[in-house]
């Protein structure tokens, strides 16, 4: 008889330890699932920061190169004003041939 309930016992503590640790594993795989959950927001933070910091830069880079352009292309349309219609040049023809300077100046 004392053998017998104390099996039961046995038995019933065995139940409530086997429950007891699935309810623990439960709870850890929780636990687990929300520290990947976290994680995973953290590296996707991450990556959209560094993406718009690389979209910054190179919308930078490309304002201050088309800012250098646009420098450079006034200065070229200046040089071209300025020397529009001067056509020097200079042609010497030897012997039978024909010898011609010509100088144009147009402002």
């Amino acid at each position: 008889m004392v053998r017998s309930s104390l099996l039961h016992m046995a038995l019933r503590a065995w139940v409530i330890q086997c429950w007891w640790r699935s309810l623990q594993a439960q709870r850890l795989e929780r636990r687990r699932s929300l520290a990947l959950r976290l994680y995973t927001c953290q590296e996707w933070a991450v990556v959209k920061v560094q993406a718009l910091v690389r979209m910054w830069q190179a919308r930078r880079r490309f304002h201050q190169a088309r800012q250098a352009a646009c420098i450079i292309q006034s200065y070229w349309r200046w040089h071209s004003r300025q020397t529009r219609g001067l056509i020097r040049g200079r042609y010497e023809v030897k012997a039978s041939r024909l010898e011609l300077d010509i100088e144009i100046l147009l402002t």
